[in-house]
């Protein structure tokens, strides 16, 4: 075994030649066919920036659950949600939900805050020039906001926070992105401002990092969960007594009895999320629509709150504080990417904040689905027909 490097050309790498070569590369070394992997119907022409060494595809079943009906400030109306996923009776759980919502006429859908971090780290002396650092950023805040957004003509520094341990200050740069994700933007924003920040010869500065996991990119924090990453959304609804009864098959006070007792599950076991599965509705659109799915660790974090009302009804919301999501950049122009957002007419500029409600109206659904079915026992009963435990 020669040669152990996949074949490259430097000229053109993502061309389907390239992409065959190196299936053939791998079939040579491992004896594995990849004839599924080599299925696919776009150009490989339009990868760059997305994927290096492109050889192929893994396809993910699509399903639409729906209609969903959102009331929000961005999304207002029926929308039917792509979801990519391999495990059975997802689809049909939110659908089941996405029904209730609907009929009980609509999910009330509210972004509530959004930002976008990069938390670089000075390092000083002492404790003492640290501090005296800080007051100096607050000083000269609108100079560094000036630097920041050279780099870009979306971006835009909304505040820098503060935080100290010992002789050491994190700065926690908040942006808007626009359209995009971010991440990327406000790296290189903050990157550009830090190089102004350190061409002032800061007194006592002995280090600086562009990042020391203050930011918590692509990990869940509670200082994000507090302080929003991404999209903060709440989606919320009252069901009406009688509805529970006639589509769920239960009722408010057997729901709101079994959200006390998942309250203090999550408390005891240190969860991020009192809720059921913010993470499964949430990473099959993800998947479907293009979207960074490593951001899932962020952005399934979350909070339920749910009100037993005198008679009968069930006031529920779900709450997402760190929800990165994008309709423009990234992976959202692929081919089947863009075909899945332009479903719910959230591809491109202007389109963000309508992905991020229907992104929280379906987690609400997902999460009255799942509860009412663990309430009424056909949680298993319902895996047992449509998913993976006929054996």
């Amino acid at each position: 075994m020669t040669n152990q490097k996949l074949p490259r050309d430097k000229n053109n790498d993502y061309s389907r030649e390239m992409a065959s070569q190196r299936r053939q590369f791998i079939l040579d070394k491992t004896g594995a066919k990849l004839d599924h992997v080599g299925a696919y119907s776009f150009d490989p022409d339009v990868l760059p920036g997305n994927i290096e060494s492109f050889s192929g595809v893994a396809q993910v079943p699509i399903g639409f659950a729906g209609p969903i009906k959102v009331l929000g400030e961005h999304a207002i109306g029926d929308f039917y949600v792509p979801m990519a996923t391999t495990e059975g009776t997802l689809v049909a759980s939110y659908n089941r939900g996405m029904r209730l919502a609907r009929e009980a006429g609509g999910i009330t859908c509210t972004v509530i805050d959004e930002a976008m971090q990069r938390a670089p780290i000075f390092v000083f002396e002492n404790a003492r020039y640290a501090r005296d650092f800080g007051l100096w950023v607050t000083a000269n805040f609108e100079t560094i906001k000036v630097e920041a957004e050279k780099t870009t003509a979306v971006g835009k520094l909304r505040d820098i926070e503060q935080y100290s341990q010992g002789k050491m200050r994190w700065l926690r740069f908040n942006f808007t992105t626009g359209d995009a994700a971010g991440q990327n933007m406000v790296s290189k924003a903050t990157h550009f401002a830090c190089q102004w920040i350190l061409a002032q010869q800061l007194a006592g500065l002995e280090h600086f990092s562009l990042a020391a996991n203050f930011d918590t990119d692509k990990k869940h924090s509670f200082v994000n969960s507090l302080h929003t990453r991404g999209k903060r959304v709440v989606a919320e609804i009252t069901l009406p007594a009688a509805m529970l009864k006639s589509i769920m098959h239960t009722s408010g006070e057997a729901l709101f009895k079994q959200r006390q007792l998942s309250n203090m599950g999550a408390m005891m076991a240190g969860s991020v999320n009192n809720g059921a599965h913010f993470a499964n509705g949430l990473t099959a659109m993800f998947i479907a629509c293009g979207q960074d799915v490593a951001n899932i660790a962020e952005s399934s974090a979350g909070y339920v709150y749910a009100e037993l009302k005198e008679n009968g009804d069930y006031y529920f919301s779900a709450t997402i504080p760190s929800l990165i999501v994008a309709t423009y950049g990234g992976g959202t122009a692929l081919p089947t990417q863009r075909e899945c957002l332009e479903v719910m007419d959230c591809y491109g500029q202007e389109r963000a904040l309508k992905f991020a409600e229907i992104c929280a109206a379906v987690v609400l659904c997902g999460e009255l689905s799942l509860s009412a079915a663990i309430v009424s026992d056909q949680w298993v009963s319902s895996h047992d027909q449509y998913g993976r435990n006929r054996k």
